[in-house]
């Protein structure tokens, strides 16, 4: 038997949490009886509705995506952008996946999609702290003592501080005048890379993720996807 909000997760209706809330509000029905318990648990047995709906359980499948700038992350965009949806074939969307939370419209680089409500939360919950790996080419020649100061936390203009990061100056052009960053960080506020780097007055000019937890985006070209791995997926879930 298991708890019915991790089933509705499980069944790629909602995540965990937001499958609470609709137990909560009266939403759910088991069989003829509708459920505002949380802690109600269910047998494959059970014939399960969410607003009048009978839930199927799905296939749980995991893409990782290398996306490219220029596409919202999200299923639909209200001002008709391109979405990273638009990127995968009508095969595999038709599990119902979404992303596994955001990158940027101008970021580009690692992105899980998902129709496993139990994974997505995991990988956004705060309290997982998974790494996320960047790399960022910013304005200006970057000191030590400023990556120094980045790796320690730093106040954004959002008034927020942010936790110990890793941070290693890769190289500099003079040139040019710009620095390639690495920078590590185990959280995930908006923009929070990019607010980083304004923090010690050097603005981003081209920002990628490269990694989450242990999958990296080698050999996935810009645009291009691949299923995660068994051993991928067991990795990122006991992190």
């Amino acid at each position: 038997m298991d708890r019915l909000q991790k089933v509705l997760a499980q069944a790629g209706v909602v995540s965990r949490r937001k499958s609470e809330e609709l137990i909560l509000s009266g939403a759910v029905r088991v069989n003829d009886e509708i459920i505002t318990e949380l802690g109600y648990k269910v047998t494959s047995k059970d014939k399960i509705y969410v607003n009048g709906i009978l839930i199927k359980k799905e296939e749980h499948v995991y893409f990782a995506l290398n996306k490219p700038t220029g596409c919202v992350s999200t299923v639909s965009d209200e001002l008709n952008r391109k979405t990273v949806l638009d990127l995968f074939s009508e095969e595999d969307k038709k599990y119902r996946i979404y992303p596994v939370g955001r990158l940027d419209y101008d970021t580009a680089g690692l992105l899980f999609l998902t129709n496993d409500g139990e994974f997505a939360e995991k990988l956004t919950s705060p309290k997982s702290e998974i790494e996320k790996e960047y790399m960022a080419r910013v304005e200006g020649m970057v000191t030590k003592l400023e990556a120094l100061n980045l790796s320690r936390g730093v106040v954004l203009k959002t008034g927020y501080k942010t936790k110990p990061a890793y941070v290693k100056v890769v190289s500099s052009d003079k040139r040019n005048n710009s620095s390639l960053l690495k920078i590590v960080i185990k959280e995930g506020k908006n923009h929070q890379v990019r607010l980083m780097c304004e923090a010690i007055n050097h603005k981003v000019k081209k920002l990628t993720r490269v990694r989450i937890g242990t999958v990296t985006v080698n050999e996935i070209p810009r645009g291009g996807y691949r299923k995660l791995k068994i051993h991928e997926i067991k990795q990122l879930m006991n992190l």
